[in-house]
């Protein structure tokens, strides 16, 4: 939406622009100087950026006639504001899912190092093992050996069960008898130890298993961390940005303030006269119809009653004497008004008031806006027509902000007057004083004075007072 020179209304047709400055730089207060947040969007994320962008477009548009710059920092402004409350609640979950992050990498560690305590433990075990199954195995290898050198019995038992010097048969088969449980049972101590050993490095096995998986588990959890951290740092960045232009953009509207409002008094005092020229121009228009219709029809009931007088019918010749009564206006759709546009050429912002955003500080209390007049999307370079035939009464460059324009009096159809504007043009093929026909090329739209972007705005001001275009067209 554009607002334009002459577009800011209010109930009276002459000094309707009194309330101008309050809409256009209450919207940059509310973008950047007021302390309250943009309205109250939608849960759903999607909906509140397509509401955020709507409110900056709808301030930056409403500002576009008096500059361009400061109509974009104060969109800048709406979006940066609304979009902080959002990262701030973002960079929170970030720094949560970091905290998250740290206490899965933390409690990874504990279980390697607990992993590894085991295995040093169990490797301890089987090295322990190992040379308890070598002594019980040099000690039924010596008692084999001696028992073979001696032939059944060895002579030295007493190496192994202490000293015996009886010498009797007795003794010695108790001995030799003695010998072979304490081989026996070496065997089953090493039998034993063996089982122990083989278990002992199953569970290294495991162990050694559990910690090459809880590594894995960590190295994940470290690059998670890593990837939690670095996500946490570009959203605290964008924090930092959101509220470092912010910051930019208001000391900047701050500062501007001053010219803006006064830019907005010469807007507002050009914009008054483009509504005086129109209104004065009507009713002039008006005027000189009405005389015509007036003159006509005097004419016609002299003539009747001239007539009635030569028929000497006295009561015909008393019908015509009747006080003359003006005509009521007809209907504005007599203008027959055809698209200034081929077909497809999309409205982008309509006709009516809008709202000034809470929070706002309203010098005059209008409590927003009045966009009189229609925008439509057409690409620079887009040829205008003429929606119905008239006269061109100014075509060029204007200092007020619409850059090229065209304005065409329709003149008066039935008691009605009709002026038509159009604002940006790249370029104006008509020139003041031109008679145009219905349908006729007159421009080609374009972004030219305080616009944003290539448009058209369209406006139809009729009987001095702006009104929507789709009433008419």
């Amino acid at each position: 939406m554009i607002v334009k020179p002459g577009r800011h209304l209010p109930d009276a047709p002459v000094g309707r622009q009194r309330r101008i400055i309050s809409a256009a730089l209450a919207l940059v207060l509310a973008a950047g100087l007021a302390s309250s947040a943009p309205a109250t969007f939608a849960d759903d994320l999607e909906d509140q950026q397509a509401a955020l962008n709507a409110e900056a477009a709808r301030v930056q548009q409403s500002l576009e006639f008096v500059d361009a710059k400061i109509s974009k920092a104060a969109a800048d402004l709406v979006i940066f504001r609304g979009q902080l409350p959002g990262a701030q609640q973002a960079l929170l979950e970030a720094q949560g899912r970091v905290a998250s992050a740290v206490k899965e990498v933390e409690a990874l560690a504990a279980r390697v190092d607990l992993a590894q305590q085991n295995k040093a433990k169990i490797t301890q075990q089987l090295e322990s093992d190992k040379q308890k199954i070598a002594s019980t195995k040099k000690l039924i290898g010596q008692i084999a050996t001696q028992a073979y050198k001696s032939g059944g019995v060895p002579s030295n038992l007493t190496l192994f069960f202490g000293s015996n010097n009886t010498g009797s048969l007795t003794d010695t088969i108790d001995l030799a008898d003695q010998a072979m449980r304490s081989q026996n049972s070496a065997m089953d101590k090493l039998s034993q130890q063996n089982a122990t050993n083989v278990n002992s490095q199953a569970r290294l096995e495991a162990v050694e298993a559990e910690i090459k998986d809880l590594k894995s588990k960590a190295d994940a959890a470290l690059a998670k961390e890593k990837a939690a951290r670095d996500e946490a740092a570009a959203k605290k960045a964008k924090v930092d940005k959101l509220i470092a232009d912010t910051a930019r953009l208001n000391k900047q509207l701050e500062a501007a303030k001053p010219g803006i409002q006064r830019k907005l008094a010469a807007v507002k005092a050009r914009q008054e006269a483009v509504a005086a020229e129109i209104v004065e121009r009507d009713r002039k228009l008006r005027e000189a119809w009405l005389a015509e219709q007036r003159r006509i029809a005097e004419a016609a009931r002299a003539q009747a009653e001239a007539d009635a007088r030569a028929r000497g019918d006295a009561e015909a010749a008393a019908r015509a004497r009747r006080p003359y009564v003006p005509p009521a206006p007809g209907s504005p759709s007599a203008f027959g008004l055809r698209h200034p546009f081929a077909d497809g050429v999309p409205i982008t912002s309509g006709f009516g008031w809008r709202a000034t955003p809470p929070g706002t500080v309203d010098f005059y209390g209008s409590g927003g806006y009045m966009h009189t007049g229609i925008d439509f999307g057409a690409a620079c370079g887009t040829p205008v027509y003429a929606p119905a035939a008239g006269t061109v009464f100014s075509a060029g460059w204007a200092d007020d902000g619409g850059g090229n324009n065209v304005k065409i009096s329709h003149g008066v159809v039935q008691g009605n007057s009709l002026t038509t504007i159009y604002y940006h043009n790249s370029s104006v093929v008509v020139s003041v004083g031109q008679r145009v026909s219905q349908g006729q090329l007159i421009a080609y739209s374009g972004t030219t004075g305080n616009s944003t972007g290539c448009h058209s705005h369209f406006e139809t001001w009729l009987n001095g007072e702006a009104v929507d275009p789709m009433r008419l067209l």
